[in-house]
């Protein structure tokens, strides 16, 4: 299918420019095989101040980043290899998390081909391991200490896209296994196709989910429900991850760009303060007490009203109004 609107530069490396007359109105379906284009952020919200002039994100064959406007696009690029992940991609996963302007306010992470990503690269795991890559099995046969060390920092590619403030949807479809399924609940909010295929095999490896996957599928599913599920290695099929509320909705595949798109659109015609606002303070609510989600909620919500105030130009007692 097509995307709406004009073809974009794809940005792999070095400096990506953006602005909002890079970004003119045009219809909500628009993912397709490039990113998603959207209205002017000052259409849709009257304090916005326009997109970020320059970013400069990490260069990785397997990722690709696209920027228009407030929409960050992130598609893994590898399909001949069901886009299996690497330590390097990991490491640009990261990079980019880190690299995302301040006014972007929605990020998509998507895949090309058939399936999201069929998890870690096998080839890491044997002698020699992949060129370009940490000899894995070296450092797990040197000591736990130093494979436990090696795992850190590639847990945020994962971490990291919980705390972006920009609200992160995951594109899925087809097979989304260990690493892939992870990274899928690493976004806030899952859109899938209807083949969809979640699973989490490293079970069948002598290992263990360690990406960040099992807090979000423990507080996603319950914890007896999030055990069986990484226990068996089993597959969770698109009806059966909306139900248990791994997926928000599941579409057609071929509607998969489109519905994504249009969550896109809907996202950013709300303003985007109380946006930003809304997803610490629903993260929060996963670790808060009821009573100290009070002080979050009220907290957030004297911001936006004293914002709102400030905006409408009223003065607080006491305040010159000259």
């Amino acid at each position: 299918m097509p995307c709406c609107g004009p073809p974009r530069a794809k940005c792999t490396s070095g400096r990506r420019r953006s602005s909002a007359a890079e970004a003119p109105g045009i219809p909500r379906r628009c993912l397709a095989l490039g990113p998603i284009t959207c209205p002017p952020a000052a259409s849709l919200d009257p304090g916005a101040r326009g997109y970020a002039a320059e970013v400069t994100f990490p260069n990785h064959p397997g990722l690709r980043c696209d920027l228009a406007g407030p929409v960050l696009t992130l598609t893994l690029c590898n399909p001949a290899q069901l886009n299996a992940q690497t330590p390097s991609l990991w490491a640009a996963l990261a990079d980019t998390a880190r690299a995302v302007p301040a006014d972007v306010r929605v990020v998509v992470i998507r895949a090309e081909g058939r399936s999201f990503s069929a998890g870690l690269n096998r080839s890491l795991l044997a002698p020699g391991g992949m060129p370009g890559e940490p000899d894995m099995l070296a450092a797990a046969a040197s000591s736990a200490a130093d494979m436990t060390a090696m795992i850190g920092p590639f847990q945020e590619g994962f971490s990291l896209w919980r705390e972006v403030p920009a609200v992160v949807v995951a594109a899925v479809q087809g097979h989304a296994i260990g690493a892939g399924f992870q990274l899928a609940l690493a976004a806030d909010i899952r859109v899938v196709a209807d083949d969809v295929k979640f699973a989490m095999k490293e079970i069948a490896l002598g290992l263990v989910p360690d990406l960040g996957g099992t807090a979000t599928l423990v507080h996603t599913v319950g914890y007896g429900r999030a055990l069986e599920i990484c226990a068996t290695g089993r597959t969770v099929g698109a009806a059966e991850a909306v139900s248990l509320g791994i997926a928000s909705m599941a579409v057609p595949a071929d509607e998969l760009d489109s519905a994504t798109g249009d969550l896109v659109s809907a996202l950013l015609a709300v303003p985007s303060a109380p946006l930003r606002a809304l997803k610490p303070l629903m993260r929060q609510a996963l670790t808060a007490t009821p009573d100290e989600q009070l002080v979050h909620e009220r907290t957030a919500q004297g911001q936006l009203l004293h914002d709102l105030a400030r905006m409408a130009g009223l003065s607080g007692p006491g305040a010159s109004t000259s």
